[in-house]
């Protein structure tokens, strides 16, 4: 086994060589850089990973450099430190490339093909048989059958005449959608091999030409199916992979959701003097000024989740190194939005995704009052307001972690970006919803603008899930019969819970 590195340790690979996936067919400059990362595990420079390049006889120094550079090599899971460029391990995309390169198996179990009995086909001469229309039928009725082919298969089939439910209720029973229905027979012609009798009776004549037609196409139909038989994967075993795959995504949520998480937030940015940890599980705040920032350090390596903005800046000014530990950079996913045509462009910023989100009109108070406050040292305005500086990335945050994505308003605009922040295996307000359909449960939720810290719970309101029959859709319905807007959700649990799933 090959001596691994902090980078192949999180992801659980061997260390990759660039000369064994240079020629892989995913291999491009930017992939290639992630894998100069992983080989190294540590921060290079792109001037580096050139001379790596031209090493493994990928390009000269020269062209590998201006090809990195053309790339946009600073997006996930790469980021950039001032020259250095770095990899984020716990980032989804790593791992994506990782499984691209074939640096990992695939997480899925293959399925193993099925080798059905094949039975004879049907004949043009003889009747049908259910096994046959089962069997046709499997992935479905062809959409180009018409309804009167569907009753003469069923008729046939069936080697008796049927009541016209009962030929329906054959066709339903086995959940195939078709054009059959009780009154098709209104359509029919004169010519059909179908007759009519009083009380709904179906009686198929044998002889028509229409009955060996419908023959024909299914014989055709299973020939059809046989043909590409070894492609079909075992149902029991898809579904066995599908169960397996939740236990595994609810089981990494639960772990996710046990890690310590603390807020960092600091001022001034560049050089602070004051730090504010908030501890997100125990909606703790402490403020440490001055000489008192070494103890705020100290208290960092008790939690497995950093979160702030620009955390990675921030930790490499106070000489921090993340190690293994998470990290959530809470700066705009995205950094500007095109207005128009004409090219005017708005630019995003913390502030702006705050005020969207949590409906915060001041989230961030002025930085030359805050300066006043630690340049004549009015320390307890200081805390005060650095501390409610730290409750709106708080809420932005929680927004974030409950929607998968954070709300961007402005004029007119009025949309959601996702953010990289909330992990798809952490329970989100989908999972919440399908939590309370499926035990008949209302949620209880918060709407509006952020929750107060004191009591968070203080406007709640119930809100019932409904869907709508046969669909998929779920939407939440507040006391009154009114929907609810579940971009303006603020905090959501299951009414009976006593901990909050956001």
């Amino acid at each position: 086994m090959s001596k691994r590195n902090p980078y192949c340790a999180v992801l659980g690979i061997d260390v990759p060589r660039l000369e064994v996936v240079k020629d892989h067919r995913e291999a491009n400059y930017y992939s290639l850089l992630i894998v100069a990362l992983l080989e190294r595990g540590e921060p290079i420079t792109l001037e580096e990973a050139a001379r790596r390049f031209e090493d493994a006889d990928i390009a000269d120094q020269e062209r590998s450099l201006a090809s990195l550079k053309r790339c946009k090599p600073d997006r996930p899971p790469v980021y950039r430190d001032g020259d250095l460029y770095a990899l984020d391990p716990h980032d989804d995309w790593a791992d994506l490339w990782v499984f691209r390169l074939d640096l990992r198996p695939p997480k899925a179990v293959p399925f193993p093909v099925v080798r059905p009995e094949l039975g004879a086909l049907p004949s043009p001469d003889k009747p049908l048989t259910i096994a046959h229309l089962d069997e046709a039928w499997r992935e479905g009725i062809p959409n180009a059958w018409s309804a009167q082919r569907i009753a003469i298969c069923v008729l046939d089939a069936h080697r008796r005449a049927m009541k016209s439910h009962e030929v329906l209720g054959f066709v339903r029973s086995r959940k195939l959608p078709g054009m059959l229905s009780e009154g098709s027979d209104s359509y029919w012609r004169r010519s059909t091999p179908i007759r009519v009798h009083e009380g709904g009776f179906w009686e198929l004549g044998v002889d028509h030409d229409a009955v060996r037609s419908a023959r024909q196409a299914v014989r055709a139909r299973i020939e059809q199916t046989r043909r590409w038989a070894h492609m079909q994967p075992n149902p029991a075993l898809m579904e066995a992979n599908r169960k397996r795959i939740e236990r595994r995504r609810q089981a990494h949520g639960e772990a996710l959701a046990r890690m310590r998480r603390v807020l960092l937030y600091p001022f001034p940015t560049k050089n602070p003097e004051a730090l504010v940890l908030l501890d997100v599980q125990r909606r703790e705040l402490a403020t440490f000024l001055g000489e008192e920032t070494a103890e705020a350090t100290r208290r960092l390596a008790e939690y497995d989740i950093i979160v702030g903005v620009d955390v990675r800046g921030l930790l490499g000014t106070l000489g921090i190194e993340p190690g293994e530990r998470r990290l959530a950079d809470l700066r705009p996913p995205q950094k500007t939005r095109r207005l128009n045509k004409r090219g005017r462009t708005l630019k995003i910023t913390t502030k702006l995704l705050v005020q969207g989100s949590c409906g915060i009109t001041r989230p961030f108070g002025d930085e030359q009052v805050l300066q006043r406050y630690l340049r004549e040292r009015q320390y307890s305005k200081l805390r005060q307001r650095l501390e409610a500086d730290a409750k709106s990335l708080f809420a932005l945050y929680q927004y974030g972690r409950l929607h998968g994505a954070v709300r961007l308003r402005w004029g007119f605009l009025d949309e959601t970006i996702p953010v990289p922040w909330a992990h798809p295996d952490e329970p989100r307000l989908h999972n919440l919803k399908q939590q309370a359909v499926a035990q008949g449960i209302p949620l209880e939720i918060v709407v509006g603008s952020a929750p107060g810290w004191a009591d968070r719970w203080s406007r709640g309101q119930l809100g019932s899930v409904a869907k709508e029959p046969g669909g998929w859709y779920l939407w939440i319905v507040d006391e009154g019969g009114y929907v609810i807007d579940e971009h303006e959700i603020q905090l959501a649990r299951l009414a009976n819970a006593t901990a909050t799933s956001s």
